[in-house]
């Protein structure tokens, strides 16, 4: 399936494997514009519930992502490859994004992307991790694997994504530059059953989409038999009761945490879970790390100050 949103909204259209192409003129309302984009989302989280992924075409502008690929430059110099065949030897990993390139923010908080996550984790959910992946010419496949602790929780399958994971494409992905490969339908499949390379597709998209699955989903990063490196950003989504790939409120701090939206610094772990107060700092909201003047959750005016 794929789901095309232009920026332009005066042309927005959903494709899908399923149901055929779909054209929808949007050139009056706002609550037209709106229908569509709810349309859209549920056609995306139905086909993730059915074959475990959807791709979002068009999510941001050209423009865009060379913005944000011109900020990562500084970091991509290749001289920080991968440790192990996992990360990759001809793979460039920059991590803790939002403390280098606030452009990012944009990508993390993206509505769209955000409404889809909110139909498969709870509550309050966190941002896990948001890193950079620049495939150089020569890079082997990775192993197929999960997001979802890679079997590390002993979890057995099939069982609902505990986490959900986006890729977003900051240059066309395409059969022979790195473009990840995806099982589908894998979020299904017994505990005992692994992949095998034919039942895997290959994601091919064009600069400024986003790939949208379940961490129940078997997939890899490919190979690159180009001469050029492919670069994506990969946010990746959890439930706010276990702790994040990346310590992220060392990883980004308030003072830098301080420019973001109140969306970004929840993600971050700005924010704690409810029922309860978990994530508190010495008993108060962790926001009041990045605002001094926060007011709290239950602020009321007619109350006495506290």
């Amino acid at each position: 399936m794929k789901v095309l949103i232009c920026r332009d909204v005066s042309s927005l259209k959903l494709e899908s494997g399923n149901n055929g192409k779909f054209d929808l003129a949007l050139k009056d309302t706002k609550n037209k514009v709106d229908s569509s984009i709810d349309s859209l989302v549920n056609s995306a989280i139905g086909d993730i519930r059915e074959n475990g992924y959807a791709i979002v075409e068009g999510a941001i502008s050209s423009t865009m992502a060379s913005d944000i690929k011109r900020a990562l430059a500084p970091w991509l110099q290749g001289k920080q490859m991968g440790r192990n065949d996992f990360e990759g030897f001809r793979t460039e990993r920059v991590y803790a994004l939002l403390d280098k390139v606030p452009q990012v923010a944009s990508l993390v908080e993206h509505d769209v992307i955000l409404r889809i996550v909110d139909a498969f984790l709870p509550l309050n959910y966190l941002l896990s991790s948001a890193l950079a992946i620049n495939i150089y010419p020569d890079e082997t496949p990775q192993r197929f694997h999960m997001d979802d602790g890679d079997g590390a929780m002993n979890v057995r399958r099939p069982h609902p994504p505990i986490g959900m994971s986006a890729i977003w494409a900051l240059d066309d992905f395409t059969s022979e530059n790195g473009a990840t490969e995806i099982v589908p339908g894998s979020h299904k499949w017994d505990h005992e059953r692994q992949p095998d390379e034919r039942e895997s597709i290959t994601v091919t998209m064009p600069l400024g989409s986003v790939l949208v699955f379940g961490g129940n989903v078997f997939h890899r990063g490919g190979a690159n038999r180009t001469g050029i490196p492919r670069l994506a950003i990969t946010p990746q989504y959890g439930p706010p009761y276990m702790r994040q790939l990346e310590n992220m409120t060392l990883a980004v701090p308030p003072t830098v945490a301080a420019q973001y939206s109140e969306r970004v610094q929840a993600l971050l772990g700005y924010s704690v879970d409810s029922p309860g107060f978990r994530g508190h700092v010495n008993g108060r909201h962790p926001r009041l790390l990045v605002d001094p003047h926060y007011k709290g959750r239950k602020y009321r005016k007619d109350l006495p100050s506290s």
